[in-house]
C-alpha cells in the first residue's frame, strides 16, 4: 500500500523518531523550526512550537494533491476543458495523479495524526492547555478536511486514526475500507473536536478557529444528508448544515470581501472570507509553493512560460455566465465573477502587470502566432501575474513554478449557499428570510440583481457561478449523485464540453488582421466532431491507485464497519 509504505516511513516515523520538517517562511505564521537538530521529544516546549509544528500542514503535504485537485473539481465536473482522462472519464487505476493525489492525502493524515501524538507524548510544562489545543484543533481541521475529499473522490477507503499503532501491530497493508456512512461519522466526530479545542478568533490572520471547522461541518453534514436516500434528503442533516452554517454567519464576525475579484489577489490570502485555504509561500522547500500558475496561464504571462494555452474555462461554464466566445463586439460583464474567472476577447487586467499598464488579453493573444485557447477563453483565478505583481503583493519574486497565492478551499460565499441550500431542503422553494438574505449577498457582491424566491437550481447554478474554477463544482456533483444519481448524469451528459474549431484566423479577422472567405467572414464551429461524453454512474468515484491495490490487496474487499466508540484524540 504507497500510502503506508512512503508516507508512514517518510512522514510519520520522521515526525515520531526524527527531525521536525524544517524551513524559514517570510510569513510568520507559517514559519517553520529550523533543521538544526530538533527531536520531537525536545522539541514541543512552548505554545509557539507547538504551533510551528503545524504550520507545515496549511501548504507541503498537499501540495501533491493540490494541482489534481483542479482536475477532479473544475475538469471533470465540465467547468474546464483539459485533454485527458479527467474530460473524458476515462481515468484508470495507472494514472500518475491519481497515484500522487492519494499519496499526498494520506501525507495529510499522517502528519496530523502525528502531531496529536506528539504534542499529547511531549508537549513542556511552558505550554498551556489553551496553546495545545489550538495546534490539536488545527490539526484535526485538516485531518477532517483530507477524508471529506477522500470520501467524496474514492466513496470507501480505510480509518488511519494512529499511524504509530498500525505501524505497532503491523496492520499497515492489510487495512479493510470503512464503509461511506462509517467515515462521515469519523469526519464529523473529528470536526467535533476540533470545535471544543479550537479559539473563537484565530490566533492569527489566516490561521483556524472554531468557526472554519463550523463552515466544513456544515459543508460535510450537507452533503451527508443525500447518502443513502432517493429523491429525499435526511432533514435532521439538514438542519445540523444550517445550524451550523448559521453559527459561522452570525458568530464568526467574518465578512465577505467587498470586490469579488479582490478574493484571488495575493494582498487578501488572509481575508476573514477564507474559513479554510492552502497557505503558500515562494520558498527553497519546493512542496511550500503554489504550482498552478504555470498549468493554466499563457505562455509569456510570466517569467517562467505556461501551459494554459491548450486548456480553458468551458463552452458549458461560458454558457452558465451568459457568454459567447464568438461574439468579439460585446461581453456580458453584468456579473462581475465571469471576468474574474475567465479571460475572453476584450477584457483587461489591471491587477496583472501592473508594471505594464495592466494585462490585455485581446493584445497579447493577437500579438502571438496563433491564438492560444481551445475554447475562446482563459483562466484568471489561481494566478497572480508576472514577477512585479508578486513582489508588489508579498515582497518577494516569484519562483519557477512557485507562487505565494493562497488556495481557497472554503470561503464564506460557500457557507451563504450552504445555509441557503439547507434551509430549502427538500421544498420547491424557499422565501425564507434568512435565506434569502444571505443568498442575496452574494449574487449584490456579484452585481447581479436579488431574488424574492430561490429553487434548487437557482442555488445550484449560483454556486457554480460563485465557486468555479475553484475545484469544488464535481463535489456538487456527487453531493447529488448520492440521492438524485440519474439527475446528476443528465446534466452533465447535457453539457458542452468541446472546443471551438478555426477561432484562430475568427479572432485575427476580428481585430482587422486576416481577411477569408468570399465574405470576408470566418466561421467558427463547435466541435461536434468530437466523441460524445462517455459517463456512467460507476464513473462517480475514482479507481484506486495501482500501488495502493498492489500493496494492500484488502483495498478490492468489501468494506467493513469501523467502531468508532474507541477512537478519542
Amino acid at each position: 500500500m504507497k500510502y503506508m509504505k512512503t508516507i508512514i516511513k517518510l512522514i510519520g516515523l520522521l515526525l515520531l523518531t526524527g527531525l521536525v520538517l524544517g524551513l524559514s517562511s517570510c510569513e510568520d505564521f507559517l514559519n517553520r523550526p529550523t533543521e538544526d537538530g530538533y527531536t520531537v521529544s525536545t522539541f514541543y516546549q512552548n505554545d509557539e512550537q507547538c504551533l510551528q509544528a503545524v504550520n507545515p500542514i496549511y501548504n507541503s503535504p498537499w501540495h501533491d494533491f493540490s494541482r489534481a485537485f483542479f482536475k477532479i473539481g473544475e475538469v471533470q465536473s465540465g467547468n474546464y476543458y483539459w485533454t485527458g482522462p479527467y474530460q473524458d472519464f476515462t481515468l484508470t487505476s495507472s494514472n500518475e495523479d491519481l497515484a500522487n493525489m492519494s499519496a499526498s492525502l494520506w501525507s495529510v493524515n499522517a502528519y496530523c495524526n502525528s502531531i496529536i501524538e506528539n504534542i499529547n507524548l511531549y508537549a513542556g510544562p511552558q505550554t498551556t492547555e489553551a496553546g495545545r489545543n489550538m495546534a490539536k484543533g488545527e490539526a484535526l481541521v485538516w485531518k477532517a478536511m483530507a477524508y471529506f475529499f477522500m470520501v467524496r473522490i474514492w466513496g470507501e477507503v480505510p480509518i488511519i486514526h494512529n499511524n504509530s499503532a498500525e505501524i505497532a501491530t503491523g496492520n499497515y497493508n492489510k487495512l479493510f475500507k470503512a464503509t461511506t456512512e462509517n467515515l462521515y461519522d469519523y469526519i464529523i466526530m473529528t470536526l467535533e473536536q476540533a470545535i471544543e479545542w479550537l479559539p473563537a478568533r484565530p490566533g492569527a490572520p489566516g490561521r483556524f478557529d472554531k468557526y472554519s471547522a463550523y463552515g466544513l461541518l456544515a459543508k460535510v453534514y450537507l452533503t451527508k444528508s443525500g447518502l443513502g436516500q432517493t429523491g429525499t434528503r435526511r432533514k435532521e442533516d439538514l438542519d445540523k448544515a444550517a445550524e451550523y452554517a448559521l453559527k459561522v454567519i452570525n458568530e464568526s464576525g467574518r465578512e465577505l470581501v467587498p470586490v469579488y475579484s479582490d478574493i484571488f489577489r495575493l494582498q487578501n490570502n488572509k481575508a476573514s472570507e477564507s474559513l479554510i485555504a492552502w497557505r503558500w509561500t515562494v520558498a527553497p522547500q519546493w512542496t511550500a509553493s503554489n504550482a498552478m500558475q504555470p498549468d493554466l496561464c499563457l505562455a509569456g504571462f510570466d517569467d517562467f512560460g505556461g501551459w494554459g494555452g491548450w486548456n480553458g474555462p468551458s463552452v458549458d461554464l461560458q454558457d452558465a455566465f451568459g457568454e459567447d466566445a464568438l461574439n468579439l463586439t460585446q461581453r456580458r460583464n453584468g456579473d462581475a465573477r465571469r471576468k474574474a474567472t475567465m479571460m475572453m476577447y476584450g477584457d483587461k487586467y489591471e491587477y496583472f502587470w501592473a508594471d505594464r499598464g495592466g494585462f490585455d488579453w485581446t493584445a497579447f493573444q493577437l500579438g502571438r502566432e496563433s491564438f492560444d485557447s481551445p475554447t475562446g477563453a482563459n483562466a484568471v483565478k489561481h494566478l497572480v501575474g508576472d514577477n512585479y505583481d508578486h513582489i508588489q503583493g508579498t515582497g518577494v519574486g516569484i519562483g519557477e513554478m512557485k507562487t505565494s497565492l493562497a488556495t481557497h478551499l472554503l470561503r464564506l460565499a460557500d457557507v451563504y449557499l450552504i445555509y441557503a441550500e439547507a434551509v430549502l431542503g427538500n421544498n420547491a422553494s424557499t422565501t425564507d428570510t434568512k435565506a434569502l438574505a444571505v443568498f442575496n449577498a452574494v449574487r449584490t457582491r456579484a452585481g447581479v440583481s436579488t431574488k424574492t424566491s430561490i429553487t434548487f437550481d437557482d442555488i445550484w447554478k449560483e454556486r457554480r457561478l460563485e465557486l468555479a474554477c475553484e475545484g469544488d463544482f464535481w463535489y456538487d456533483f456527487v453531493r447529488l449523485h448520492y440521492y438524485k444519481p440519474d439527475e446528476a448524469l443528465n446534466i452533465l451528459k447535457a453539457q458542452r464540453r468541446k472546443t471551438y474549431v478555426g477561432l484562430n484566423d475568427y479572432y485575427k479577422a476580428g481585430n482587422g488582421t486576416i481577411i477569408i472567405g468570399g465574405d470576408g467572414k470566418p466561421t467558427p464551429r463547435y466541435n461536434t466532431d468530437m466523441a460524445d461524453l462517455n459517463i456512467t454512474h460507476d464513473k462517480f468515484f475514482a479507481p484506486f491507485p495501482d500501488t495502493d491495490l498492489a500493496m494492500n490487496p484488502n483495498l478490492r474487499e468489501a468494506p467493513v464497519e469501523y467502531d468508532l466508540s474507541g477512537y478519542t484524540y
